[in-house]
């Protein structure tokens, strides 16, 4: 059995963001073991699984990525849609745009301390658009 849809998500600030609860929600009749792939349709944002509890990660990780690839660097050429859109097409390259979790027991299978993670790097990305595949 494999059933496929989409998520929008609301906006969001730049940064890192929890949306496992978003997906939680979402994903009311998971099959008892299985897979689900979430993927994400956009160049400027990514998906990741990092730590859930302690938010701290999540804006050091804004920190990190702002100092890593920081908006309007010299190096790029591509600025047609603002200083902060070219360096969001190389950090959600860097985070990747899908993540696998399995599924065991009807429930999402992340470890303890295990969130969903949106990377949002534009300044105004807008509501995202996220594929759901769920396989099992």
């Amino acid at each position: 059995m494999v059933k496929q849809s989409e998520l929008q998500l609301p906006p969001f600030p730049k940064g890192f963001h929890l949306i496992t609860r978003f997906l939680e929600d979402y994903l009311k009749d998971l099959p008892e073991t299985g897979l689900v792939n979430v993927f994400i349709q956009h160049t400027s944002a990514g998906i990741t699984i990092n730590e859930n509890a302690d938010s701290t990660v999540r804006s050091d990780m804004h920190r990190f990525f702002e100092k890593l690839v920081p908006d309007h660097p010299a190096c790029f050429d591509h600025y047609i849609e603002g200083p902060d859109d070219m360096p969001a097409h190389v950090k959600a390259t860097l985070v990747g745009s899908s993540v696998n979790i399995p599924v065991s027991k009807g429930r999402l299978n992340l470890g303890t301390w295990q969130g969903i993670y949106l990377g949002e790097f534009r300044n105004h990305g807008g509501g995202r658009k996220l594929v759901i595949t769920v396989f099992g």
